[in-house]
This record gives structure tokens, C-alpha cells and sequence, in this order.
């Protein structure tokens, strides 16, 4: 059996991420080992858009220093792992870490400079076509990850529907008359 000692957690701060979040704690507690969580700033950050102006369509004009950019990223990484600071207190170590750039990339390279045993993610549910034109961002680590790709999801709800049709369409053709 693989022996964890590094665990790297990606996050976007959303809803997804906090179930991920959960996994990536337990098997840090489960195996004693340290866990590193990644946000990759979104490049949007960077850029303030006025209404009235479009300038920050121009490169230079109106962006922010990227140290701004990366403080309030380390802000908002801070406020979303304050409820589990109970759960993060036990744990051998916890670190973080702030990339800027394209995201896949920044996760594989924290995940080559960590060597990281396990990658512990949370995607979105695409479907359709849209999964098909555009991979998301954990079909993109799967593919050049270094170490393995946990991909956590919320199950589906079940669909009281399910079978129905079925069991309709079994019936055919239907009686015509009632039985008495």
C-alpha cells in the first residue's frame, strides 16, 4: 500500500472545494502526512474594470501590482480554511501556496516541487457538449500530473423517475378493456 506523506489540495474557494477539503484532511489525519493547499489567483484579479472606461483592455493600463493580487488570494485562503482550524491544528503540517498563471500548469509544477504523493481535487460537473469542447481543469492535472488525482465529487441526486419508462413501455399494448 502507497504511504501518503504529501497531499496537495487545489482550490478555487468554492463550495466543491470544501468537500475536497474534507477528503484531503482525513487522509492527512488518517496518514499522518502534511498538506500543502494550492490557489491559483484568477489572472481576472489582476485587471479593475470601470464601467465607464475599457481601458483595461489594454495591457498595463489599469492593472494591479501582482503583490496585491497574490495578498488578497492569501486573504481569501485564510478565511476559507478558517472553520477547519480545529481539524487543521492536528495535523503534522499545513502549508499554503499562491500561483498565478495558468492553473494546471501551477498545480502540477507545486505538485513537482512538493512531491506530492496525492492530488486531491473537486470538479465541476460539465456536460454536454461543452465537456467535449473545453477539458476542465482536473482532466487537465490527470493528464500531466506527476503523482496521483483524487477527484472528489457530490453524488447525484437520485431521479424518483428512474425505471418508469421502462416498466411502461413492458406493458404494451395496453388493455383495452377492464376486467371485472
Amino acid at each position: 500500500m502507497m504511504r501518503l506523506k504529501n497531499i496537495l489540495l487545489p482550490t478555487d474557494l468554492s463550495q466543491r472545494s470544501k468537500r475536497s477539503l474534507r477528503y484531503a484532511l482525513s487522509l492527512a489525519t488518517e496518514y499522518s502526512a502534511t498538506v500543502t493547499v494550492v490557489h491559483v489567483a484568477n489572472e481576472l484579479n489582476s485587471w479593475e474594470l470601470y464601467c465607464d472606461e475599457f481601458s483595461f483592455m489594454i495591457p498595463g493600463e489599469r492593472a494591479w501590482p501582482v503583490d496585491r493580487v497574490v495578498a488578497e488570494a492569501r486573504l481569501e485562503l485564510s478565511n476559507f480554511l478558517e472553520p477547519y482550524s480545529d481539524t487543521i491544528k492536528r495535523l503534522p503540517g499545513i502549508s499554503k501556496r499562491i500561483g498565478l498563471g495558468p492553473i494546471a500548469n501551477e498545480i502540477v509544477s507545486a505538485a513537482e516541487d512538493l512531491q506530492a504523493d496525492l492530488i486531491v481535487m473537486s470538479p465541476r460537473r460539465l456536460r454536454g457538449l461543452k465537456r467535449i469542447i473545453t477539458p476542465s481543469i482536473t482532466d487537465q492535472v490527470m493528464r500531466i500530473s506527476p503523482c496521483p488525482v483524487l477527484s472528489v465529487i457530490d453524488p447525484l441526486p437520485s431521479h424518483p423517475w428512474r425505471g418508469k419508462l421502462i416498466t411502461r413501455l413492458r406493458t404494451w399494448p395496453r388493455p383495452r378493456f377492464a376486467s371485472v
